[in-house]
C-alpha cells in the first residue's frame, strides 16, 4: 500500500512540475541607474520595452554619472548602469563592478551653450563667455557630472579658465543646468543637445567647437551582482534594436 501511495506522489509531482512549465515568465523589475540626460528619452524605451517584454519593469534612477558610480561603489542594488561618459564606466568595470563582456557604447551627444528665450545678450559662440556682460554661467560640477567635465575641457582649449572661473555655478546634474537656464537664475549654461532640445525656454547660442572635448559617449553595462542577468543582459541587446534606435533618435542622439 505505501508503495502504491509513493507511486501516485511521485505521478502528482511530475504532473506539477509540467504544469509549472506552463506558466508566464515571472514578473521582474530591472533596476536601471542612469545619467540625467536620459532622463525623457529611457521614459519612451520603457514604455516601447514594456509591449515587448511585459514581464519586464524597468525602474530608473537618474542623476550625475558620478554620483550614480559611487552608488554602485557603495553596493546600491543596481541591474544596469548607463553613463554620460567612459570615465565613470571604466572605473566600475576597472573594479570589478561590471560584469565581463557586458560593457559597449551606445550613443553620442554635443554639448552646447545655451541662453534663456527671453535674455538680451548679444553672444554668438562659447568664446563669448568671456564677456563683461554674462555674469553667471552654470555647468555640472565637474567632480560628479560628466558634462562639467566637457566643460572644463572646453574652457582650456578655447583658453578660457581663467575668464570664467569666478562666473561658474555648479549644478549636481545636467537637467539642473538646464532648469536654472530656464527660470533665468543664471546668463548661461552648458548641457547636451538633446537637453536643450526638449526645453522651449532655452535657446541654442553654439555647438562646442569640433575638437574642444572628448566624444560625449554613453556606455553600457550590467552590474555585477545583478540578480536578473538574464534579463538584464535581454535589455541591452534590445537597445541596440530597430525599435530602440528610432526612439534615441527621435530625441537627438545618434548611434555609436
Amino acid at each position: 500500500m505505501n508503495f502504491k501511495k509513493s507511486i501516485v506522489f511521485v505521478v502528482v509531482l511530475l504532473i506539477f512540475s509540467l504544469v509549472g512549465c506552463g506558466k508566464k515568465q515571472e514578473n521582474v523589475e530591472l533596476l536601471v541607474s542612469a545619467a540625467a540626460s536620459l532622463t525623457d528619452v529611457l521614459g519612451e524605451i520603457a514604455t516601447v520595452y514594456k509591449t515587448l517584454e511585459p514581464e519586464t519593469t524597468l525602474v530608473f534612477t537618474f542623476g550625475g554619472s558620478g554620483a550614480l558610480q559611487n552608488q554602485i561603489e557603495e553596493g546600491a542594488p543596481v541591474d544596469i548602469f548607463m553613463s554620460a561618459a567612459q570615465k565613470q564606466m571604466k572605473a566600475l568595470d576597472e573594479g570589478g563592478h561590471i560584469v565581463d563582456g557586458t560593457v559597449k557604447t551606445l550613443l553620442v551627444n554635443k554639448v552646447v551653450l545655451i541662453a534663456p528665450t527671453d535674455s538680451t545678450l548679444n553672444l554668438t559662440s562659447f568664446e563669448d563667455m568671456g564677456n563683461d556682460e554674462v555674469k553667471k554661467i552654470a555647468i555640472g560640477d565637474p567632480a560628479s557630472v560628466p558634462v562639467g567635465q566637457y566643460s572644463e575641457e572646453i574652457f582650456a582649449n578655447l583658453d578660457l579658465t581663467h575668464r570664467v572661473d569666478k562666473k561658474l555655478v555648479l549644478g549636481s546634474d545636467v537637467r539642473t543646468v538646464l532648469t536654472w537656464v530656464e527660470s533665468g537664475e543664471v546668463d548661461l549654461g552648458i548641457v547636451y543637445a538633446t537637453d536643450a532640445y526638449t526645453s522651449d525656454q532655452i535657446k541654442i547660442i553654439a555647438e562646442a567647437p569640433d575638437g574642444s572635448h572628448k566624444e560625449v559617449s554613453y556606455p553600457v553595462g550590467v552590474v555585477e551582482g545583478s540578480k536578473n542577468l538574464d534579463r538584464a543582459k535581454a535589455f541591452l541587446d534590445f537597445l541596440s534594436t530597430e525599435e530602440a534606435i528610432k526612439v534615441f533618435e527621435k530625441y537627438g542622439f545618434s548611434m555609436k
